[in-house]
């Protein structure tokens, strides 16, 4: 049986814990901020960043890994490893995608999967897990990659934001979106559809924006993972209320980091589900 190796990206938010306990390689993507450049770390480090960016002048300007930071990952893992599964943020969000795929072709290993999760946040962190599940299953790299590309199918991103400040600072959202957003407290509800962002509805107030995305989640869903920018308690009575809507669901709470989070500031809500 080929010994599995799996890597991705800062974006999945995986637990650092988790990550060392099944070897899973965590390539950062980074942000350039106040004159200094980061590579975004893990959860329960991203609160200084969402605090400082809140009375900042400056906007993060967000970067995709270098390709030899794959290409050297890729020759680490493969003096212990048989084969590599590569699960990457949504080609159509980053070039982390694509730099993953020139780092395969520089290494001339045929060896190296590199799959388009067309996810992000905690919809990129449940393929890892399945695909960690699997591996430790005993299944093929075949296996795992058609599942994971049919799991991908059944999974959704759905959001709203505390302001539309960093939408519009970001270059996300017009300025006369924003000024109407800011008069009559006009809440986007913004969905993650075929690998890149869109905008569902438009909802007066922010209570109506979470209703509407509680409306979009299938009875037949299996995980939720109620992601969330510097608003844990909002975040604790969201899964209190999906819990009693969907008792058989995992449900989990979930921080986004810089790259994810930049454009949506603080006070951000939503979920990420796979039915």
């Amino acid at each position: 049986m080929n010994k599995i190796k799996i890597i991705t990206d800062s974006t999945s938010y995986i637990d650092k814990d988790y990550a060392l306990e099944k070897d899973i390689s965590i390539i950062p993507l980074s942000y350039t901020f106040e004159g200094e450049i980061y590579k975004e770390g893990f959860t329960g480090e991203f609160d200084d960043f969402f605090k400082r960016l809140s009375k900042s002048k400056d906007f993060p300007v967000t970067s995709q890994p270098a390709t030899g930071d794959f290409l050297k990952e890729y020759e680490e893992a493969l003096k212990k490893y048989d084969e590599i599964i590569v699960l990457t943020i949504s080609s159509k969000l980053s070039g982390t995608y694509n730099n993953a795929l020139l780092a395969r072709s520089m290494s001339e290993e045929d060896r190296i999967f590199v799959v388009d999760s067309k996810q992000a946040a905690s919809n990129l962190k449940a393929l890892v897990e399945a695909a960690i599940d699997m591996i430790e299953s005993g299944k093929s790299r075949e296996e795992i990659i058609a599942h994971i590309v049919e799991k991908e199918r059944r999974m959704a991103i759905y959001f709203t934001v505390g302001t539309l400040e960093y939408l519009k600072r970001g270059g996300r959202l017009g300025a006369i979106s924003s000024i109407i957003g800011s008069v009559l407290n006009i809440k986007p509800v913004i969905a993650l559809r075929d690998g890149e962002l869109g905008l569902l509805e438009k909802t007066r107030g922010k209570n109506k924006a979470v209703k509407k995305i509680i409306e979009t989640i299938p009875s037949d869903v299996k995980r939720i993972g109620v992601c969330h920018i510097l608003n844990y308690d909002e975040a604790v009575s969201l899964k209190e209320k999906l819990i009693e809507k969907f008792p058989e669901a995992l449900i989990t709470i979930d921080e986004l980091g810089p790259i994810v989070g930049a454009h949506l500031g603080s006070k951000t809500i939503g979920v990420c589900y796979s039915y």
